[in-house]
């Protein structure tokens, strides 16, 4: 029997399914397939001068922008040697912080929760959710509207740069955001509340998890620690000599580690970081654990619960967004972006986007001018664990009709929250 899907929809870019099943439920051939052409972004910033490179970066997806601008100025940063002030780094976890809130209340409203209950139309969705449709835009627009005052605008932002920002926000917008805040904050209780009372389905699997690790808080910004295989590792020790990207199926290069495929994103970091969560995000994850008479050990062999873990994120960052408000409010908000000299070397950094943990690496040469590059985004490093889950879903389904089968695949590719944008950057 042959499982063909032509478009996935509800998901960041565009993808297909095939599989071949023989008559007993064997996976006899199995491929997440990528439609989108090659974009070569990595290419064309060689030669590029490093002023130039994070805004080009960011085009790679118009959901996460700004993990991608971000990292990539952070990593040209190590590279030409620049220290950024304290400020800089609270007004760049704002904003990484408002790209997690938005990221996940779109996934979750507009592209899984239909899955639930068997919707196709948006418009009949938010007919059956009209309260949770209305908690889910006024939470986006919150997180949006950070983006823009900080980032210079909603997509693709414009004013973080090498050594801080080329203009800083009015005090007065940061302090309207914050009064704000306390409203929003209900609107996503409501919609925890809905996905805390959903019947998730049961795909039981052992699966290695990976993100940015800390033990003094819930890492996203940056970490020279990771954690992923019962392990600890340096960013660095982990990119240079564990990755393995396999090239031979492009536009995609899937990641794997020594050969075993892991999964990245809000699941993997509430696994690596939960006790770093703030108290009502926590309280909530304990209340669905006790709900659904679960340890944490089934929490997390049930890849559905990335569902629950990126509502669980919302409720943090939004408190983590008011924290870092508070602290940024104190400043003058004056500063000037460091001034930086051009030197040849080398920077590699690491950031957690919505979807997991990014990689970026420059080489940069005494003019100033790319010499290398390599993005490793979070779709390309979890593509093989998708595989592997889709692997044991197939032999549940051969009694079903071919409709329902193709829903159930659908519905758990959408779990995952793939970027094929990113994927095939």
């Amino acid at each position: 029997m042959k499982v063909i899907i032509p478009h996935i929809h509800k998901i960041e870019g565009e993808a297909g399914f095939w599989a071949k099943i023989s008559k007993t439920g064997k996976v006899e051939e199995l491929k997440f397939q990528t439609l989108l052409g090659l974009r070569q972004i990595e290419g064309i910033i060689i030669g590029r001068r490093v002023i130039e490179v994070p805004l080009v970066i960011s085009r790679i997806c118009g959901i996460c922008p700004v993990v991608h601008i971000l990292n990539a100025i952070s990593a040209l940063e190590k590279a030409l040697e620049v220290k950024v002030s304290r400020l800089t780094i609270l007004l760049r976890k704002l904003m990484l912080a408002s790209q997690m809130i938005q990221s996940h209340a779109l996934h979750l409203f507009f592209m899984s929760l239909a899955d639930f209950f068997d919707i196709e139309n948006d418009l009949d969705l938010m007919k059956k959710f009209p309260k949770e449709a209305k908690a889910t835009l006024k939470v986006r627009e919150f997180a949006l509207k950070i983006t823009k005052i900080v980032g210079g605008r909603v997509v693709h932002p414009l004013t973080p740069t090498i050594g801080g920002f080329t203009k800083l926000p009015e005090k007065s917008q940061l302090k309207k955001i914050l009064n704000q805040l306390p409203d929003v904050f209900k609107s996503a209780s409501v919609f925890a509340e809905t996905f805390k009372n959903l019947s998730y389905p049961v795909l039981s699997r052992k699966t290695n998890f990976f993100s940015l690790f800390s033990k003094k808080d819930y890492p996203f910004y940056q970490s020279n620690i990771a954690k992923g295989f019962g392990k600890e590792f340096s960013i660095g020790d982990f990119y240079s000599n564990q990755v393995e990207e396999d090239l031979r199926t492009p536009p995609v290069k899937k990641a794997l580690f020594k050969g075993k495929p892991y999964m990245l994103g809000a699941i993997a970091r509430l696994k690596n970081n939960s006790k770093n969560l703030n108290s009502f995000a926590k309280k909530t994850f304990k209340e669905f654990k006790e709900k659904n008479n679960l340890t944490d050990e089934k929490f997390f062999k049930d890849i559905y619960h990335n569902l629950f873990a990126q509502t669980i994120e919302i409720l943090h960052f939004l408190k983590e967004s008011e924290k870092l408000l508070k602290e940024i409010l104190k400043s003058s908000l004056k500063e000037k972006p460091k001034r930086f000299k051009i030197t040849q070397g080398s920077g590699l950094s690491a950031m957690e986007a919505p979807r997991g943990t990014l990689f970026t690496y420059f080489e940069v040469d005494k003019t100033g001018r790319i010499l290398n590059c390599n993005i490793v985004t979070p779709s390309a490093q979890f593509l093989a664990n998708l595989e592997e889950d889709l692997k044991i879903l197939l032999p549940q389904l051969i009694d079903l009709s071919e409709n329902e089968r193709k829903r159930k695949i659908r519905s758990l590719i959408r779990s995952y929250d793939p970027c094929i944008s990113c994927a095939t950057h």
